[in-house]
């Protein structure tokens, strides 16, 4: 017990203080892009893309961005980076496809959603065929660095004492009905947070005949958190801003 003790002295505490401002060096966070970049007739960073999320010149679709770093190894002019921002979660789907390097992250719910869930939000993580990444990272939130609990966010085991779900995985044809019912179950106003690619619009899986191709086909969502799988800092920014707890524009 004296040595377990003497080791938390040394350590100091362990849990973070706030959204850090860049991830760690190797991970890729929020991209800029920059279609002024792009020459006329050039496809590089559409043709590597392995879930058809850019339109050349014009468009890149977050959502449906796998975060592999083919488009902006490929470009030749850099109209594709990627930064080492957390902040890239938001409220409408529309403002995942990027024309520009703004994106529009996600503002706090309404005054009267904020009086129900701003200081307790309960939710039941429901995996609708994910492989596994995204849940393993929505898990670790509820570790000694994230410590989600001391924001008054927990997962719950029933949908029944749920405020709402946390969608994870592209939404298998055997997985739909499974959701729904779980959805039905939980007790309105409730609130849904897609997770990931996959949850968002169907991942590498978004033309599979055996998937819904997301969430939001089913149910109405209220937060989209893009990656594959997004960074646990990703996810808790996003939690966060729809609580009113962080504002601004994040790091770029």
């Amino acid at each position: 017990m004296l040595k377990a003790l003497l080791a938390r002295l040394n350590q100091g505490h362990r849990t973070a203080v706030g959204i850090p401002e860049a991830l760690p060096d190797r991970t890729l966070g929020r991209p800029r892009f920059q279609p002024a970049r792009c020459a006329e007739g050039c496809s590089e960073c559409a043709r590597v893309c392995p879930t058809a999320a850019i339109e050349p010149g014009k468009t890149l679709d977050l959502g449906r961005c796998l975060f592999c770093g083919e488009c902006a190894r490929a470009c030749p002019h850099g109209a594709v980076r990627f930064t080492r921002s957390p902040g890239m979660a938001v409220r409408r789907r529309s403002d995942l496809v990027l024309a520009g390097p703004e994106l529009q992250l996600a503002e706090a719910l309404d005054e009267q959603a904020l009086r129900l869930f701003g200081r307790s939000l309960r939710l039941r993580q429901v995996s609708a065929a994910g492989c596994n990444a995204c849940e393993a990272d929505v898990n670790v939130l509820g570790t000694l660095t994230f410590d989600l609990a001391r924001f008054g966010i927990d997962f719950v085991a029933s949908p029944r004492h749920a405020d709402g779900l946390l969608v994870t995985g592209p939404v298998s044809q055997n997985m739909r009905e499974a959701l729904l019912k779980t959805w039905q179950a939980v007790p309105a106003p409730r609130l849904v947070v897609a997770v990931g690619a996959c949850a968002i619009a169907g991942g590498p899986y978004f033309d599979h005949e055996q998937t819904c191709g997301g969430t939001d086909g089913l149910l109405p969502v209220d937060l989209y958190v893009p990656g594959c799988p997004p960074n646990p800092w990703t996810i808790l920014d996003g939690l966060l801003r729809i609580l009113g707890r962080v504002e601004g524009p994040g790091a770029g």
